[in-house]
């Protein structure tokens, strides 16, 4: 049962992250991403945390899932 679990978790996770694709673009476009040349240090840190947005979502789902396994074996 908590296998079903943590795989139910892992699989709507993965689902979730296709909804945030879209979203993390049109950021990207907004912000002009593509010019290196002719945007600020600042927003080029926005830049580079709008994409690990996606990777972090995708180990908080992993760590989640994770976490639900061990807790029936180490418990």
């Amino acid at each position: 049962m908590i296998g079903l679990l943590a795989f139910l978790l892992f699989t709507t996770g993965f689902i979730v992250a296709n909804f945030l694709k879209s979203p993390i673009d049109d950021a990207r476009v907004n912000l002009d991403c593509g010019n290196s040349a002719g945007i600020t240090d600042g927003t080029k840190f926005l830049c580079l945390n709008i994409d690990m947005a996606l990777i972090y979502f995708i180990v908080l789902v992993l760590s989640i899932s994770g976490g639900v396994i061990l807790d029936k074996f180490i418990i």
